[in-house]
């Protein structure tokens, strides 16, 4: 009998929604919200240490008066923003043809009114060595306690220290960036320093699902200052009599006619297209019958939009952005319950199939919801994207496997042509030889291989540290020193320096880029203090664009030739740059950092280098070298 896939699989959101609410995390959390809130009018946060965990609350007040000023609840600003850039350096010096990190403009200017403040200062005191830190909000509270978050795991990363404890926890919170930001979180494995708590029916954070400007400013900031006001004040009675105004049931129904289409996946493949904001990190996604843990972004954005339209809001839309104390509560007693599934139907065929059903019933969606059938569909896709990863890592190595063999016919040609004028020269100057053919075929299809897996690290289909995995990183730097040197050749040989100006400025390719940022990484981590002197000339030149400078070399060398009764202050520049590549390229050979088809008798090298001699002897009356 054959076993399918999904018969071995487990699903696993609605097992760590209960370990979630079994520990006392979010109940300290959702607590110390309520104090931040309480001493908004006095401080920008409110912290408490409890177990040895400091607890680290943010009001938005500041946030919903920002709002007020400026009317930019769906704005957005770049990270860079003002003082964005040093502060948040690892998010904003990405390679430059990536997207630009946005985040909300309300919740970046209320970070940086604060960041200056001595309770900042303060705080940054109190989080000292190995303390663990939770940092925590309610509504527009929890976007400024992501981004306080962000701010610590940068200036760690920067400083290359190891992970910090650090966690932050929000309620109800805004959606905050766009994609860049929830693909360099994936990137950088921080998806589990962030749990988003929100409950079934909350509008706040699903407002920014919905086409800005298409909700007035003002109607949001009565909504938030309403919830503020009675968060800092819980003993007053609860806001239902609030929900009566026409207005606030209007946004209510607005806002489900907005994401009802982007319950399907045709409609949320054009809705990422368009939108400006992206969740990132974990959400918890929680109701009357427990709660379900999901990280995957596309899966969140489709199960945040099945939830709401599934059943009807028995609260007031204040009282459910308010109701996390109790779901909170609800959430941990329902641990001593025992779960059976609803059945309509055929028993589940496996326990994936039954995992799923009790992550619906968890999530707020019955056997008999008209839209059970896509939260299922979502659940089974989000499942299979988590393995996904995994298994195109493997494919790759097959596939990297299949190619080595091409790597190794190079080497061969390489070894062939080291004795007379090398391989770069040999592969510039090149006929229409058999071999000379099977080698540039081989260049092209390593090629294919190296970019496709750029590609597919960049778009995050496969693990999120495979940049930082010793088996990719040596061998994409091996790559990159045997065969970029005939990219250079090629590009030289077809003459496309004369039309798109020098390799290095203009013809470079983007995995070469990629790879010297991986290869600087874990040198940095590795081998930062490796002082170690070669023996004996280096298999493969460590600069990998070295024959791209000397052509750039020979090219000043014809026009100190050609100039040398001309304009002396050019022949001046030109020969400081002649000084400065042969001081490069002589400090290279003498610690042996080049392969030997670089001395060649014939090579690019050795030729540009003679003639530099004769020149430099011509010149000798006119410049001091």
């Amino acid at each position: 009998m054959e076993t399918r896939s999904e018969d071995t699989m487990f699903e696993t959101s609605h097992v760590l929604g209960a370990e979630l609410a079994s520990s006392p995390l979010l109940g300290l959390a959702w607590r110390q919200c309520g104090v931040a809130a309480a001493a908004a009018a006095t401080a920008s946060f409110a912290a408490e240490e409890v177990d040895g965990v400091l607890y680290v609350a943010f009001s938005g007040a500041g946030s919903i008066q920002s709002m007020i000023e400026s009317d930019c609840f769906f704005s957005t600003m770049p990270l860079a923003s003002a003082c964005g850039r040093e502060l948040f350096s690892p998010l904003v010096s990405e390679d430059g043809d990536g997207e630009t990190v946005l985040v909300q403009a309300c919740a970046l200017q209320l970070f940086f009114s604060i960041f200056d403040t001595p309770q900042f200062w303060l705080m940054e005191t109190m989080k000292t060595g190995d303390k663990k830190v939770i940092f925590t909000g309610h509504s527009v509270g929890g976007s400024l306690a992501s981004l306080v978050s962000l701010y610590f795991l940068c200036s760690l990363l920067s400083s290359s220290s190891s992970q910090p404890s650090l966690l932050c926890i929000t309620f109800g919170s805004p959606l905050l960036g766009n994609e860049a930001l929830s693909q360099f979180i994936i990137r950088e494995r921080w998806t589990g320093k962030f749990c988003h708590v929100v409950s079934q029916h909350d509008i706040v954070p699903r407002l920014l699902f919905c086409p800005q400007n298409s909700i007035p400013t003002q109607l949001i900031i009565c909504l938030l200052q309403s919830c503020q006001f009675y968060m800092a004040c819980p003993l007053l009675a609860k806001p239902s009599s609030q929900s009566s105004g026409a207005h606030k049931a209007e946004l209510h129904q607005f806002i489900t006619n907005q994401i009802t289409p982007l319950c399907g996946e045709q409609k949320l493949i054009s809705h990422q297209q368009n939108s400006k904001f992206r969740p990132f990190g974990c959400y918890a996604l929680c109701s009357n019958e427990g709660m379900v843990c999901i990280d995957n972004p596309i899966a969140l954005i489709r199960m945040l939009c099945l939830t709401f339209t599934t059943g009807s809001a028995k609260l007031s839309i204040e009282e459910e952005h308010l109701c996390y104390g109790g779901l909170v509560k609800k959430a941990s007693q329902q641990l001593l319950q025992k779960k059976k599934i609803d059945l309509v139907g055929d028993v589940p065929r496996s326990n994936c199939a039954a995992g799923i059903s009790l992550a619906l019933k968890a999530s707020g969606i019955g056997v008999k919801d008209k839209r059970v059938m896509d939260a299922r569909e979502c659940l089974e896709m989000s499942m299979k994207t988590g393995r996904s990863p995994s298994l195109n890592c493997t494919n790759l190595s097959i596939r990297l496997a299949k190619i080595t063999p091409c790597r190794a016919q190079i080497e061969w040609y390489k070894a062939c042509c080291d004795k007379d004028m090398g391989y770069y020269d040999s592969f510039k100057q090149r006929k229409a030889s058999k071999r000379d053919s099977k080698v540039n075929m081989n260049r092209i299809k390593l090629a294919c291989f190296w970019d496709d897996l750029v590609d597919m690290v960049h778009s995050n289909q496969h693990p999120h540290d495979v940049r930082k995995r010793a088996k990719w990183v040596n061998a994409a730097h091996f790559y990159q020193l045997l065969v970029e040197p005939l990219d250079i050749a090629e590009y030289y040989r077809v003459q496309m320096h004369k039309t798109k100006g020098h390799y290095l400025a203009h013809g470079r390719e983007r995995r070469y880029e990629v790879f010297d940022k991986w290869w600087r990484e874990r040198h940095k981590e590795l081998f930062e203090k490796d002082d170690r002197r070669r023996s004996k000339f280096a298999g493969l030149t460590q600069d990998p664009c070295f024959w791209a400078r000397v052509e750039e070399a020979r090219e000043w060398l014809e026009e100190a030739t050609s100039n040398c009764h001309g304009n002396l202050f050019k022949l001046k520049l030109i020969c400081e740059k002649l000084n400065a590549f042969d001081f490069y390229a002589s400090t290279l050979v003498e610690k042996k950092e080049v392969s030997v088809d670089v001395l060649a008798p014939n090579s690019s090298y050795n030729v540009w280098l003679e003639e530099w001699k004769v020149v430099k002897v011509r010149l000798g009356l006119q410049f001091r070298f």
